[in-house]
């Protein structure tokens, strides 16, 4: 598994609320979420190389 870079975002406390609820309702962390986002986001941009490396059939990143 590659390594992960860790950076500062920030946030409007309305929006961390949504993705902190959308979070929960599907099992991850806010940070997990993220992450399913970007990744999901870069896919269809098809901006990502190769396979979907590090994803479970139900679509999420482990």
């Amino acid at each position: 598994m590659a390594g992960k870079k860790s950076f500062v975002l920030r946030i409007d406390e309305q929006t961390f609320a949504a993705l902190e609820k959308w979070a929960a309702d599907e099992f991850r962390s806010v940070n997990g979420q993220l992450e399913w986002i970007i990744h999901n986001a870069l896919k269809e941009a098809r901006r990502t190389k190769g396979k979907s490396e590090g994803k479970s059939g139900d679509g999420k990143i482990e």
